[in-house]
């Protein structure tokens, strides 16, 4: 539960990108052993009176056609977007371009893995990143959005 006093409901939207709906099955001891539909679930009971909504691809253009369908109307994005953090400009200019504050998560710490995981195209238009703390990333994305 947050430890944030809340003003009002949330509405939040999750975008996860390439190979995260493996999550649970893919190289667990990096990324755990849990579905993220099972952290989904834990993350909605944590936080009953925000709006939390999920949408995961594995294909750029959807990530950026649903960026800008969302970007404008919700009170924050929480995005994972995997591998396309290192090389997407076309998910970092969607990113610049729309109103909604994004979060950037990932569940390891990016800068103990490979060097090219260590630039993320992606960070500096968003509010903010956190890395490392495993699905715990996405918990406290949300909280930013709840203080």
């Amino acid at each position: 539960m947050s430890i944030f006093a809340k003003k009002n409901k949330v509405k939040l939207i999750i975008i996860n990108g390439p190979n995260l709906n493996l999550l649970g099955i893919r190289d667990t001891a990096i990324y755990g052993n849990v579905s993220f539909d099972e952290f989904l679930s834990k993350l909605r009971n944590d936080f009953p009176s925000d709006e939390i909504e999920y949408f995961q691809s594995n294909v750029e253009g959807e990530i950026i056609n649903k960026l800008h369908e969302v970007g404008f109307n919700y009170d924050g994005i929480i995005m994972n977007a995997g591998g396309y953090t290192h090389t997407s400009v076309s998910i970092a200019d969607a990113v610049e371009a729309i109103k909604t504050p994004v979060v950037e998560v990932h569940i390891s710490n990016i800068f103990a893995r490979e060097d090219y995981r260590h630039i993320s195209l992606i960070a500096p238009k968003c509010k903010g990143s956190i890395s490392g703390f495993g699905l715990d990333s996405y918990r406290l994305a949300v909280e930013s959005f709840c203080e």
